[in-house]
Parts: C-alpha cells; sequence; structure tokens
C-alpha cells in the first residue's frame, strides 16, 4: 500500500511538468495571406502650425519685436478658447541675414523666428485661431492637419478588419487549391500603414484683427489603415 501511495503522488507531481512542455512547431503546409482594413471617420482634432517672424538690424532688437509679436498671437490664441498645455514650441531661430553684392558678403541685419504648434480640440474654432493668430501678428500658418481624439479605436476597428479580409483571402485561396483550410497559426500586425496626411500651408499678410477674415477650413474624412499576415495550416 506504500508503495502504490509514493507512485501515485509521483505521478501527481509529475503530471504538470509534462503539460508544460512546448508544442512541437508545425511542419506542415500553410497558406499566407495578406489582408487591408480601411475605417473612415470625421475628424473631430486639428493641428496648426503657427510662426511669427521679425527683422532687425540687431539680433537684440529682432528678438525684442518677435517676443512683442508672438506673445500678442499667443495671448490671442488663449483667448480664442485653447488652453496653454495645447500649445507647445516647435522651433525657435535668431540669425543673421547677408547680402551678396559682387561677391562679398554684407551683413544686412537679424531675423528672429518663433513657431509653436496649436492643437485644436473643437474642431468648429479652426479658422477662428488662425485668423486670430494672423491678425495679430503672425507672418506664416502651415501644417494644418486632422486627427481623432480616439485615435486608437479607430486603429483597432482597421485591424479587426484587416484580420478579417486576410481570413476570407485565406479561405479564397484553399477553395481555389481544393484543399481544407486548418486553423489559424499565426497573426502580424504589419506596421507603417497610416492614413495620408494632407497638410495646407498658408501665408499672410499681417493684418489687425478687425480687418482679417474668417479662414474657411473643411475638414472633411481621414482615413485609417491598417495591415494583417495570417497563416493557416492546410489539411
Amino acid at each position: 500500500m506504500k508503495i502504490i501511495a509514493a507512485t501515485l503522488l509521483l505521478a501527481a507531481i509529475a503530471a504538470p511538468v509534462f503539460a508544460q512542455q512546448p508544442a512541437l512547431p508545425f511542419t506542415g503546409p500553410v497558406v499566407v495571406t495578406t489582408g487591408e482594413g480601411v475605417v473612415k471617420r470625421a475628424p473631430d482634432r486639428a493641428f496648426v502650425t503657427i510662426a511669427a517672424e521679425s527683422h532687425a538690424k540687431s539680433p537684440v532688437e529682432a528678438q525684442r519685436i518677435n517676443t512683442e509679436a508672438m506673445t500678442a498671437v499667443l495671448d490671442r490664441i488663449k483667448a480664442a478658447g485653447i488652453p496653454a498645455d495645447a500649445i507647445q514650441t516647435t522651433g525657435y531661430n535668431l540669425q543673421p541675414e547677408f547680402d551678396y553684392v559682387n561677391g562679398k558678403q554684407n551683413l544686412r541685419g537679424y531675423a528672429a523666428r518663433n513657431q509653436v504648434q496649436v492643437r485644436i480640440d473643437t474642431l468648429d474654432k479652426t479658422g477662428d485661431v488662425i485668423a486670430a493668430a494672423v491678425g495679430t501678428g503672425a507672418t506664416n500658418v502651415s501644417n494644418v492637419r486632422f486627427d481623432l481624439k480616439d485615435r486608437g479605436a479607430a486603429e483597432r476597428e482597421a485591424l479587426r478588419l484587416a484580420v478579417g479580409d486576410a481570413k476570407r483571402r485565406a479561405e479564397a485561396a484553399s477553395a481555389g487549391a481544393s484543399v481544407q483550410l486548418g486553423g489559424v497559426l499565426r497573426i502580424e500586425e504589419q506596421q507603417g500603414f497610416d492614413s495620408p496626411v494632407r497638410p495646407m500651408a498658408v501665408g499672410f499678410a499681417t493684418m489687425r484683427a478687425d480687418q482679417q477674415a474668417p479662414v474657411p477650413v473643411e475638414a472633411g474624412e481621414i482615413e485609417i489603415h491598417a495591415r494583417a499576415t495570417l497563416t493557416c495550416a492546410i489539411r
């Protein structure tokens, strides 16, 4: 009885060890297909790059003029309802400017440029923000682009569609070859696929705020793309 009990105990201990052994890799025939998923959504967020550029004879003066101009622009943008955490400086430079006469380089003065990216979470305000910025000293508006606040949900939906498309392609391929499709062995998401960016660049001469006309901005639709590769067994 003691020997039998010991044998049963040893079997109970050893069983989980055997259960944890990794399965051997599949070596049979497979079919590999790639599917694509596209999700179209109306954007609910915009990004715009706004810059102010100033020129003067000395670097100190160019910097002072630019600081005054950009401060006025930022104050006006915030007054339009854009919070401070939605405004990010993306570039600042101060550099000399030269004229070239008869092959000689002559210092003309200095240029200071300050650039910010503004995130606009209320899409209807996009045109107003652009107009307000230009009306208070901005000299360049560029890279207007649109996005989704919950982009992750759209990306996951596009991936689901891509996997479904790959599965249907695998079924079609196996039917065409008169073989039976087995289980899914591997799913790979292909990185590097995204909606095409259509930036819009706009240049303005500085005007008073009461002279600046509203800027028409059409958001249209954006597309979120996903691609997935499916490996299925063939029985």
